[in-house]
């Protein structure tokens, strides 16, 4: 019998180089939501990325001098890093430049084409290059992105359209029909008002301002809009429209999209008629969750307000930062992010509640029966509570998952950590242990302790994954039957005669007010690190005089210049340098035409290494300049000079 199979994903992160404790929340989110269900027992698909593309990203490579794509390759290891050391196990990480996706994403648009639901036309109106988004001007707010707050771009292009308003009533339809489809209610309500209800306007799919995207196959002077772009990687991930999809038959539709409240319109609208489009099947769910705020506003690089997921792993280990995360904030809903609340749940919580607990019964243990209990049980008045309690618990935390209500989740969890705390006030071990006649009493206590805090190791383990072996090395349990979702429902999995072995401390108590001074430092420090490595990036740009004096330039004279055949970029021209004729291929030709270039004083990169473009010798390099927008012009001086004279 085949298992049940789960697909999960996270939006695809454009890639920062300052990815910040705001974008972990997501991804913390879904991966405890993936181990949960591996743990019951699914075939689970979890799938995160970057999201590569755009004009923004172009720009910023222009800026630096580097190409768009060694600029995000600059960056991806160390968002794969990040998710290493926050021990998040995703399934597949898919790159929008992966030769397979573009493939793919070219065959969608295209299939969208043929089916009349993408039209060529033109495009004017506002845009926003940080949020690679069009606005209408009754969207923007005091002429401003509403999502940003940032300046709009008036941008007028040729470009092709999306019949997005065709499927405006079908969305609204689907929406009504399936409550569960936007989550939490509050975001379905505003997808609906605010967005469908109003009437929505045909998309614009494509852009010519811009070189850095995928190519539209049967246009090429187009690329294919961002946000189609990284919206499709969900199925791309799966081999849809390739020799293979079997994956994509197995997982799709998927679960859940988790994605942050900005971009729910994208998923929920934009997505959605996509995907009615192709006449494929709908994810069952997009979960909107909330932003984590910082000094009144949403944590931002731009804003200056950031804190660096590394270093609070690097004080306090990945597991106290992702039981915060996904503890402190109602999963939905806004929630504030402070130095003080993490360290104060981590002392109240993990310290005092949890840690203390298995920290008080190994000693005891240790200390009243040398470290292994003896199989005699005397049962006390407190019992029988305690061990209904356990059972419900797991049932009420599954009720939560389902509902990634992750909060809720753990709140269960840690009242049955509180209840086994005040059972050892019930019971006083202590007074009993000093009665010898009570040796079987003392040792059912203990017992029952162990079997909480190893149902507790295993429900906390999609929250807190590196915690749970740290509990069965102290308790001595070996992963297997007494570690799987199943036992948690068994009362008396735990051997009558297991024993212990005392541990590290699990989470140690910090002194609030030193500690507060201490990881403001850590993060001032990693913030002016964070701005060194970027000079440092950019002093490896540099070259020395000596370097430059490498470079052979000089004056050419074009004095022949043809088409190469089947070659649309490609230009063949003769240019006399001094006394000599060289022959030069350039991708020039959507700028000039032979008849331009005939006559024209370039400057050639004389020692280039001769290569074969086409199968054509090229023996040496034009210099051109292009800007953002992919216009691109020849270099020259601003007097004649004769051929072959030096550039220096």
């Amino acid at each position: 019998m085949s298992k049940k199979t789960y697909y999960i994903t996270t939006p695809i992160y454009y890639p920062s180089d300052k990815l910040h404790i705001g974008h972990s929340y997501t991804t913390v989110a879904a991966d405890a939501m993936a181990r949960y269900k591996r743990l019951r027992g699914y075939d689970v698909k979890f799938l995160t990325g970057t999201d590569e593309h755009g004009q923004k990203i172009e720009r910023i490579a222009n800026k630096k001098g580097v190409t768009p794509k060694a600029y995000v390759d600059s960056i991806v290891e160390w968002i794969k890093d990040l998710w290493k050391i926050m021990n998040i196990s995703y399934d597949k990480f898919i790159r929008t430049t992966d030769d397979y996706h573009e493939k793919t994403v070219q065959k969608i648009f295209k299939k969208l084409y043929e089916k009349g639901d993408i039209y060529k036309s033109s495009y004017e109106g506002w845009y926003c290059t940080p949020c690679e988004t069009f606005f209408t001007e009754r969207q923007l707010n005091d002429g401003k992105c509403p999502d940003c707050g940032r300046e709009v771009e008036k941008v007028k292009e040729e470009s092709y359209f999306f019949k997005l308003s065709k499927y405006q009533d079908k969305l609204i339809e689907y929406i009504e029909n399936h409550p569960e489809f936007i989550q939490p209610q509050t975001r379905q309500n505003e997808m609906i008002n605010n967005f469908l209800k109003p009437g929505l306007e045909d998309l614009c799919v494509s852009r010519t301002s811009f070189k850095w995207g995928i190519p539209v196959e049967f246009d090429p002077g187009h690329v294919v809009y961002v946000w189609v772009d990284a919206l499709s990687n969900y199925i791309t991930a799966l081999g849809y429209l390739s020799e293979n999809d079997e994956e994509y038959k197995k997982y799709w539709p998927a679960d859940v999209h988790l994605v942050g409240k900005e971009i729910v319109r994208f998923h929920t609208i934009i997505w959605p008629a996509i995907l009615m489009a192709l006449g494929e099947p709908l994810p069952k769910q997009v979960f909107g969750h909330g932003w984590l705020i910082i000094d009144g506003g949403k944590m931002s690089k731009s804003k200056g307000n950031v804190v660096d997921p590394k270093v609070l792993v690097d004080r306090y280990g990945s597991d106290a930062i992702r039981y915060f995360l996904l503890r402190e904030v109602a999963f939905g809903q806004d929630g504030n992010f402070s130095n003080e609340a993490l360290i104060q749940r981590i002392n109240s919580d993990l310290a005092n509640d949890f840690g203390n607990l298995l920290s008080r019964t190994v000693a005891m243990i240790g200390k009243y029966f040398n470290n292994t209990l003896i199989e005699e049980r005397e049962a006390t008045e407190f019992d029988e509570d305690l061990k209904n309690m356990a059972i419900a618990t797991v049932d009420k935390v599954e009720g939560y998952m389902e509902k990634l209500l992750f909060s809720d989740a753990l709140a269960e969890i840690w009242n049955l950590i509180r209840r086994a705390n005040k059972y050892i006030d019930e019971t006083t071990p202590w007074i009993i242990a000093k009665d010898e006649s009570k040796k079987a009493q003392l040792a059912n206590i203990l017992y029952n302790l162990g079997e909480v805090i190893r149902i507790v190791s295993i429900l906390i383990y999609p929250f807190m994954p590196a915690t749970p072996k740290k509990v069965w090395e102290q308790l001595g349990i070996k992963e297997g039957n007494a570690t799987t979702w199943d036992s948690t429902k068994v009362w008396g999995t735990l051997p009558k005669n297991f024993t212990v072995k005392k541990g590290k401390v699990l989470f140690p108590r910090i002194d609030l007010k030193v500690e507060l001074e201490k990881l403001e430092e850590a993060q001032k420090k990693s913030q002016k690190e964070s701005v060194v490595k970027t000079e440092e990036k950019e002093k490896d740009n540099y070259i020395s005089i000596d370097d430059f004096a490498k470079v052979d330039l000089r004056i050419g004279e074009v004095i022949k210049c043809e088409k190469i055949e089947k070659a649309d970029k490609l230009l063949k021209s003769q240019i006399k340098i001094g006394d000599e004729v060289r022959q030069i291929v350039s991708g020039i030709a959507k700028h000039y035409t032979p008849e331009e270039m005939v006559g024209k004083k370039v400057i050639v990169v004389c020692n280039l290494k001769p290569v074969k473009l086409r199968g054509v010798l090229s023996e040496g390099m034009i210099l051109a300049a292009s800007d953002e927008n992919g216009n691109l012009v020849l270099a020259s001086t601003d007097k004649d000079i004769e051929s072959g004279a030096k550039v220096k």
